[in-house]
């Protein structure tokens, strides 16, 4: 008796193998993101790779990064901005095929991750760090304080866009792909961009862009070194302009105010946004020649590419995926 009942429960007890629940696998980012946020995370990561591949050029393994690329980008600024650039740029002068190098590595693995969605949220805090520091040390602020930034010609600055755009790709759920942009909230996204639009008409403001022949020069000056199929579209229009650049620039103003409104209130989009993606990229082929991509010199493709890329995510035009009943309720648990 007292043997079975010792026995009893080791006939009734099941392995403990067939007792343990597997652990459910954490949902990858990428699977478990909505589509706008993938989306965007792919149009960022093909940015990243183009800009590794651009870091590869001849030119950037030569002091010519330094002298051209890194040290101009000083010019005009705050000793706080420009001190710490002519110190990188001397770390960076002796050893410059080293550092080219790994600032090549750098964006060509954020940019595979995120096209990959492998590590998804490591490569998007990376490019958030990396973008704050070439904002600075790269791009010396974007020039917004030297008192001639224009976005005519790229300001605030790329890398400071691509932080944003990191914000923007942060794998949001998919029960709340319409109410998320990344990280904000679909209104606070629109605010985000109609606030960088509203910067870019602050910066034309600016008794350096408001002369006569300000905006006229501004382009002509960009046109230098660019192929002829390209500076001569450039030129062209420069001369058209001739002494009109202010009325221009005001219509620029009022144009870019008006977008900006548009997305902070979220009204008349449907109008406002095909007006906002003709002038961003009218202002980077005539106002940032293509990013100067053609010229071998460029690291980026300026800003042109990345504000149309940030205004049509935070508008919603990046996602129409409605949650159905069965995710939501999935969601909810």
């Amino acid at each position: 008796m007292s043997t079975a009942v010792t026995a009893g429960p080791r006939l009734f007890q099941v392995p403990r193998r067939s007792l343990q629940r597997r652990a459910p696998r954490r949902m990858d980012a990428v699977a478990a993101c909505s589509p706008r946020a993938r989306r965007i995370q792919l149009a960022l990561g093909l940015f990243w790779v183009f800009d590794g591949l651009l870091q590869l050029q001849p030119s950037m393994f030569s002091h010519a990064f330094v002298t051209t690329v890194l040290l101009p980008s000083a010019a005009g600024s705050p000793a706080f901005v420009a001190g710490p650039i002519a110190e990188v740029a001397r770390l960076l002068a002796p050893r410059i095929v080293f550092f080219n190098a790994l600032f090549a590595a750098v964006q060509l693995g954020i940019g595979v991750a995120l096209v990959l969605g492998r590590g998804v949220r490591g490569a998007l805090a990376a490019s958030m760090a990396w973008s704050l520091g070439v904002w600075w040390l790269g791009e010396g602020l974007g020039g917004l304080l030297g008192g001639a930034a224009s976005p005519i010609s790229g300001a605030p600055g790329a890398v400071l866009l691509y932080g944003i755009g990191a914000l923007f790709a942060w794998p949001a759920r998919r029960i709340d792909a319409a109410e998320r942009v990344g990280v904000f909230s679909t209104r606070t996204a629109r605010s985000v961009v109609a606030l960088i639009w509203a910067i870019g008409a602050a910066l034309l403001l600016q008794p350096a862009n408001l002369g006569p022949r300000a905006l006229s020069s501004q382009l002509a000056a960009g046109a230098a070194g660019e192929p002829a199929w390209l500076a001569s579209t450039i030129k062209a229009l420069a001369r058209g302009l001739g002494g009109g650049g202010t009325v221009v620039t005001v219509a620029l103003v009022v144009t870019m105010l008006s977008v900006a409104v548009g997305l902070a209130t979220g009204r008349f989009l449907g109008a406002l946004l095909p007006v906002a993606v003709v002038l961003a990229f009218g202002m980077w082929w005539f106002g940032e020649a293509l990013g100067g991509i053609a010229t071998g010199s460029a690291t980026d493709p300026n800003s042109g590419p990345l504000l149309i890329l940030l205004t049509l995510a935070a508008s919603g035009v990046a996602s129409q995926y409605q949650p159905t009943p069965a995710i939501r309720l999935a969601g909810a648990r």
